[in-house]
């Protein structure tokens, strides 16, 4: 039903056994534990851009909490009109919630496909995916990729002692499997493997949470659902790694301690990278704001008012309300001397012509 996922998950599997192979025995125990560790960090580089896109959308998401905010309370009543406003919203700023949970999702799958695999390497058991199969039958069928030979190096591969492919609550009737390729593993040899291991995932699984919750804002944090969301991944996780730590391949806790470590790493490569960018954009935004200010000491350039007098020579004579002349400057002709200014006429009286009625209009 699943092939899709089984078949890319096992061949790449296969690919990194051969490569070790060429390094380390076939059979050893570290070969088929490297090739789980270095199948997850070739998973999480094709997810790399997407969760480049992630922590993008999720910055862009702390950004537009204000605006959110302000939709919610405005169309508090109308849900549709919310709806609608919210989706004009993400499409002018070109934000797509989807993208913030995308990597996760990709996720998933992958998990769900290698723990089959890694099961389906040893089908002597009952129950989902398990064909309940004779130690005998079991090394002599193939699991997707993988050949009967490999199937056969993978039960004879252990860490100290404990298969990689056995869990601590798995069946004495499943470990029966391991006894042509080794003998029958205690359970005690397999908690010894499998214990740090589920306390190492469980430690990571916690300081990824911390190093997410720190980047959020305090508007983000102070959210009621955020806050339930922070302390489930920063306590209740790695506690559910402690939990189904029992009941998982020590191959597919290898899978997660590895996931971890590469989490850890990605996020401070990634969110070093944005900070640095967004520290480019406000240096030049700052640049581009002192290259158009005035420079210090200059004096602001003045535009000129139409129909305003410009020069002296646009001085003239006027004549207000009353009938008062009022004598100017005119370049043109001197019509007006100083000794005339001295001697002139006094303001006439109120309700008098002026001696001289006629003016030159100018």
């Amino acid at each position: 039903m699943l092939d899709f996922i089984y078949y890319p998950v096992s061949w790449i599997l296969w690919v990194w056994h051969k490569v070790f192979s060429f390094v380390l025995a076939p059979d050893s125990g570290w070969a088929w534990a490297l090739s789980v560790v270095f199948l997850v960090f070739t998973l999480r580089a094709i997810l790399y851009k997407p969760f480049v896109k992630q922590v993008r959308t999720t910055r862009q998401m702390q950004e537009l909490q204000p605006q959110i905010k302000a939709l919610q309370k405005k169309y508090a009543k109308d849900r549709q009109r919310q709806a609608l406003e919210m989706q004009k919203l993400q499409k002018e700023h070109g934000f797509n919630p989807l993208m913030g949970c995308l990597p996760v999702l990709l996720q998933v799958p992958v998990f769900i496909g290698l723990f089959h695999v890694l099961r389906s390497f040893n089908r002597t058991g009952t129950g989902v995916g398990q064909l309940g199969l004779s130690p005998e039958q079991n090394a002599q069928l193939g699991n997707y990729a993988f050949s009967p030979e490999d199937v056969q190096s993978f039960l004879s591969a252990r860490l100290f002692g404990a298969p990689i492919s056995s869990w601590i609550t798995q069946p004495m009737a499943s470990l029966e499997a391991f006894e042509p390729f080794g003998g029958i593993p205690t359970r005690w040899q397999i908690a010894a493997v499998a214990v740090p291991l589920m306390i190492v995932a469980g430690i990571a699984t916690h300081f990824n949470a911390r190093a997410s919750v720190s980047r959020q804002s305090a508007q983000a944090a102070a959210n009621p659902q955020a806050a339930i969301m922070n302390k489930l991944a920063l306590y209740v996780f790695p506690l559910g790694v402690l939990v189904g730590g029992p009941f998982l391949p020590i191959a597919v806790i290898i899978y997660w301690v590895s996931n971890n470590i590469w989490t850890y790493g990605q996020q401070h490569l990634v969110f070093r990278r944005i900070d640095k960018e967004e520290e480019e954009k406000k240096a030049a935004a700052l640049a581009r704001r002192n290259e158009n200010a005035p420079k210090p000491g200059a004096r602001p350039d003045k535009s000129k008012k139409k129909g305003s007098a410009t020069a002296p020579d646009a001085l003239d004579a006027s004549v207000d309300e009353t009938g008062e002349v009022s004598l100017q400057k005119d370049s043109a002709a001197g019509d007006e001397s100083p000794a005339a200014s001295k001697s002139g006429a006094s303001t006439p009286k109120p309700g008098s012509r002026p001696k001289n009625s006629k003016r030159k209009r100018r």
